[in-house]
């Protein structure tokens, strides 16, 4: 597990009921993972932003923020948010239609006992980190090449 660095962070995760801080912290090891393996992402740092666990790019300046809260109106529910004013979220929509529950064009909502497909996540958490720097370039055409490649290793293998 990446260790934590902000005091504040900490004692939120410990405030969240045990089956949602098992859920937030998987989501924040795939977050650290996806910005170990992406070139251009950088070190990632992690604050709190409106309350809520937040990851920023700060060393490549890159990337949208990405914060990961549970719901406070369904207590089984948790989700990973990005920037509403980014179309993120519309990509994910448009590449995943049927794999993720969106919260509007804001996050996507996990229920606590279901299985959360990696693969799928990776990518938009990748999408996220390295939004500034693919702007210019196609970045639902470029992620529906990295999942074909990851289901066809997932099936292969």
């Amino acid at each position: 597990m990446t260790a934590f660095e902000n005091a504040a962070v900490v004692e939120l995760f410990s405030a969240y009921p045990a089956a949602i801080r098992k859920r937030l912290l998987r989501l924040r090891e795939i977050i650290f993972e996806v910005a170990a393996s992406t070139d251009g992402v950088g070190k990632i740092y992690e604050t709190l932003k409106w309350g809520e666990p937040a990851y920023v790019t700060t060393e490549s300046r890159g990337g949208s923020t990405i914060r990961i809260d549970r719901c406070r109106n369904a207590e089984k529910h948790y989700a990973i948010y990005f920037h509403c004013q980014t179309n993120l979220v519309e990509s994910f929509c448009t590449l995943f239609p049927a794999v993720f529950t969106f919260e509007g064009n804001r996050g996507i909502i996990f229920e606590q006992n279901h299985r959360v497909p990696v693969i799928e996540l990776k990518i938009c958490i990748q999408m996220a980190l390295t939004y500034h720097l693919a702007k210019r370039r196609k970045p639902v055409a470029s992620a529906k090449r990295k999942l074909s490649r990851a289901r066809s290793r997932r099936t292969s293998g």
